[in-house]
């Protein structure tokens, strides 16, 4: 017997699946027949009743049993296409056979087919070109039955998968063992697990289906809060001791602002400090909006460990961002006495054979960089604390890497796109969680304006009138140059047509993702500076871009990014005392629809509300990653519609991680052997420990 996942042969195995075929499975990930049958179908057709064609224009899509009139080729040369007069007792219509001319021979006038298709009016006619054919029987394989709709790409069609998929269901399906206790598959009364995975392909009824898709949501969340939990009870035992202090270069850092902490800061600041002087290494992710203040805490708990002897290493994921931590910390902390030092991969051998070697003697109590940071020869000598900003733009396994450099290490990862509550359990609920909701004072709320396409001017205008008077202004486009595939205006074209066109006297720059690294921090240097005027960039601008005097952010097609994005690049402006304002242009053929998306926008400057009409809208499937994140199974399972089956299933792993906190005993040896494969497969995206 064996789970699912243990197969290992190979695709190619399988009758009609050449090299052509196995590389474009290969390409959605298919290599084994495991693979194949945990390719889950992402819709259903209910083909099991034949209507009448003379319903084609009354029902989205319709199965029905019809016999070929008349065939013809209409158009010329590589236009050249099969028509085809079908007809039943009830009327007759068209199929035009659009890159099918193979259909020519197969299609005999006068034999029994079934079509199930859309069909539309033209000229008169009922006609589908959206369609599937095969030829009459009683038994047919893809009529008269709920058919499985899958996911595709180039070479792959939904009946080529449908027919490999019956082949390795016949080869494994037999020896498939049941993976969840015997206690809890009796307790919810789900089928054996050769049952559910035949029946998540080829349901004869939607009642099977359902029953087999609750059985796979549950042990999704089964499983992955097996996981979660005993992460959280290894580290809940693990022994740390870490000398007191008195907490005198917090008190220092602190007198030296020029402004009070919020109470939100304050909160969170005893919450970690918390962790940090525990008996057990802890986990925390603090959530807070753009510009809350987050970074101010990561350094004074940092002061905290450096005070008890330890170091810290900070983690940011763009070096530009990271050269900002670096240079904040030389202002903040370097002043009380604290060795900052900042690692890239820029650094010559030189430079960063003399900082390894400082770090691994304990001569760097900060060190703050971005990947250069998970490499092997960086090496510290005490490692008390991991803080990684943006976490999410981070693998788990680089979050493991960097916890591995200490031996009982505190990890604080931060981000500014608040996650919903409603995913935060089964996205980190291995994680104490702390919110900071308050902005410091002082602030004004940055004002917020939709236009559409075709009244730029406007905006320009405005734009310029903010420069006038001694402002900023960054202007964000969806794409670094002209593409083929997407009409839509992009950063080095339009800073070419702003600098020539529409601000002629005022002196520009272009920021984007290929530009190398130094260049981009001469461009942000220039910017904070005052000697740019306009900032023409790409999304890179998200994170971390901290200019006070910038007041305009001008987001041309604003439709195509998502609103957690648009919160943050709004968040770059509005940093200083006066007013600053967002400038969000659309296309002119967005639907009221996503005018109301971008409306929510408007409305609220509050993080956490936006993040939560963000999952509302896009769904957790498309939210943070959440997609990527190695437990969810495309189509299956829904951290937000299944919170519930969620709950259920952590409540039930905690029975077993309370009795058996490693899964060591015998009794739960099935469970030991599962968890070893599961856990890389979650690892895509949760923290590790």
């Amino acid at each position: 017997m064996v789970f699912l996942g243990e197969d290992r042969q190979e695709v190619r195995t399988l009758n009609g699946v050449g090299p052509v075929l196995e590389r474009a499975l290969a390409r959605r990930g298919i290599k084994n027949l495991s693979d194949l049958i945990s390719y889950f179908p992402k819709d259903y057709q209910d083909r099991r009743s034949v209507d009448p064609l003379s319903s084609a224009l009354k029902k989205e899509r319709i199965n029905v049993k019809i016999s070929i009139t008349h065939k013809e080729w209409i158009g010329r040369g590589r236009a050249r296409t099969l028509r085809v007069k079908i007809s039943d007792p009830s009327g007759s219509a068209f199929l035009i056979c659009f890159g099918r001319p193979y259909l020519a021979k197969a299609l005999i006038t006068g034999k029994n087919f079934w079509v199930s298709g859309k069909f539309y009016l033209r000229n008169g006619e009922r006609v589908s070109s959206n369609f599937e054919i095969e030829e009459y029987q009683e038994e047919a394989t893809n009529f008269g039955k709920i058919i499985p709709i899958y996911p595709l790409t180039e070479n792959l069609t939904t009946a080529f998968l449908r027919r490999i998929i019956k082949q390795a269901l016949a080869l494994i399906t037999k020896d498939l063992e049941n993976e969840l206790p015997t206690e809890l598959s009796r307790r919810y009364n789900f089928p054996d697990k050769a049952e559910i995975i035949e029946w998540i392909h080829f349901p004869e009824s939607f009642e099977q289906l359902r029953a087999a898709k609750e059985s796979l949501i549950y042990e999704d969340f089964f499983f992955q809060q097996l996981i979660l939990l005993k992460r959280s009870r290894k580290r809940r035992d693990s022994v740390k001791s870490r000398r007191s202090i008195d907490g005198e270069l917090k008190k220092r850092l602190l007198q030296r602002l020029p402004f009070v902490l919020t109470r939100g800061q304050e909160k969170v600041l005893a919450e970690i400090e918390e962790d940090l002087f525990a008996p057990h290494t802890s986990a925390r992710l603090l959530q807070g909006d753009v510009g809350c203040g987050k970074t101010l805490v990561a350094f004074l708990v940092s002061l905290s460990v450096i005070e008890a002897g330890e170091q810290v290493a900070f983690m940011a994921p763009t070096e530009l961002l990271a050269r900002q931590h670096a240079e904040n910390a030389g202002n903040l902390v370097a002043p009380l006495g604290i060795r900052v030092a900042f690692i890239s991969g820029s650094l010559s051998q030189k430079q960063r054979g003399a900082l390894l070697e400082s770090l691994n003697k304990g001569d760097i109590d900060l060190l703050i960089g971005t990947q250069a940071l998970f490499s092997d020869d960086v090496q510290f000598k005490k490692l008390g604390l991991v803080i990684i900003d943006e976490q999410h733009r981070f693998g788990v396994r680089q979050r493991g890497a960097m916890l591995g450099k200490g031996g009982s290490t505190d990890l604080l990862l931060m981000t500014a796109t608040p996650i919903p509550r409603s995913l935060t359990l089964t996205l980190f609920g291995d994680l104490e969680l702390s919110e900071i909701k308050e902005k410091p004072g002082g602030r004004l709320p940055v004002i917020t304006h939709l236009t559409r396409q075709g009244n730029e001017h406007q905006v320009y205008r405005r734009v310029l009138q903010e420069i006038e008077k001694g402002g900023q202004a960054y202007f964000v486009y969806p794409l670094i140059e002209e593409s083929e595939k997407l009409q839509l205006k992009n950063a080095e074209e339009m800073y070419r047509h702003l600098k020539k066109r529409i601000f002629p006297g005022l002196r520009l720059a272009l920021l984007h993702s290929r530009i190398a690294e130094d260049a981009k921090q001469h461009i942000m240097e220039d910017f904070a500076a005052g000697r740019i005027d306009i900032l023409v960039a790409t999304s890179v601008l998200e994170v971390g871009v901290d200019v006070p005097n910038a007041i305009c952010m001008v987001i041309e097609h604003a439709e195509r990014f998502g609103l957690a994005t648009l919160h943050q690049l709004r968040g770059r402006v509005g940093r200083g005392s006066g007013q600053a304002y967002a400038f969000l242009i659309y296309s002119r053929r967005l639907t009221e629809e996503g005018i109301k998306r971008l409306k929510v926008i408007m409305s609220t400057d509050d993080g956490f509300q936006i993040a939560e009409e963000d999952l509302n809208i896009r769904g957790a499937g498309e939210f943070m990653g959440v997609k990527q994140s190695g437990f969810l199974k495309p189509g299956i399972s829904d951290p937000v519609r299944d919170i519930e089956i969620c709950r259920r299933a952590r409540q039930d792993a905690m029975e077993i991680i309370n009795d058996d906190p490693m899964v060591v005993l015998r009794k739960n040896s099935k469970l030991k052997r599962l968890l070893a494969g599961k856990a890389d497969h979650i690892d895509l995206l949760l923290a590790g420990g």
